[in-house]
């Protein structure tokens, strides 16, 4: 299958049906990289997503927590 494009790194901040904020995180694990890119093409994405990733843990974790006590909808 030739994919044209894909999710490599997502993050979503949702509203539940109850009104709770929700964040989520979601990607490529970085092993599986491998299995889609090769080469160079390989290490750029890699070095992206290494980057990326713990950046938008960080805002995912902060909001998390912050969020819980704060925000009623």
């Amino acid at each position: 299958m030739n994919y044209k494009e894909g999710n490599l790194l997502s993050f979503r901040i949702l509203v539940d049906e109850t009104g709770n904020i929700v964040t989520e995180l979601s990607g490529v694990p970085l092993d599986k990289l491998k299995d889609i890119f090769k080469g160079n093409e390989l290490l750029l994405i890699r070095r992206i997503l290494s980057e990326a990733r713990p950046k938008l843990e960080g805002l995912h974790e902060y909001l998390e927590d912050h969020l819980d006590s704060t925000v009623t909808i």
